[in-house]
């Protein structure tokens, strides 16, 4: 696993850094978010819908749990299991059948952990302590497949 630590001062660099992974990704990729409610996961998937063209599509999937995007053959699928009871509800959306068919971006995906192939990013924010607007994405690689990526980002 390798390890990078980002700090965003405002939601415009999270955006930024959304649209520099995403330039990164490509379909079977599976970005994990985990963070406290208004912590930046949304603006991060924001920053990667732009890179893909899909800047005015942006909702979040909390009570639909999947928000499905496509522009140019590239699927996106944006997953909210906050209100999952579990990882067995996530199968039995066939939220596993997504992961070959597009980029998947689960948010709050800890709670579904088991349910993960080896291969994934995980993306963990925090709020800073002096600055109501600053984040800190603490970026991991599980399995080597995004270990470049990880080095791409500092």
């Amino acid at each position: 696993m390798n390890f990078v630590k980002l700090v965003s001062k405002s939601e415009d660099d999270t955006i930024e850094i959304g649209k520099k992974i995403a330039s990164y990704l490509d379909i079977g990729d599976i970005l994990v978010l985990n963070g406290d409610l208004g912590s930046g996961k949304t603006k991060l998937t924001q920053g990667i819908l732009t890179y893909f063209g899909l800047q005015d599509e942006i909702s979040s999937p909390t009570f639909t749990i999947v928000n499905e995007y496509e522009k140019n053959n590239v699927k996106i699928f944006h997953f909210d299991v906050y209100r999952l009871e579990d990882s067995s509800e996530f199968y039995e959306i066939g939220g596993e059948e997504y992961f070959d068919k597009g980029i998947c971006i689960i948010e709050w995906g800890a709670l579904i952990k088991d349910v993960l192939p080896k291969e994934y990013i995980e993306i963990s924010f925090e709020r800073g302590l002096d600055d109501d607007n600053t984040r800190i994405l603490n970026i991991s690689s599980y399995g080597h497949k995004y270990d470049e990526l990880i080095k791409n980002l500092v």
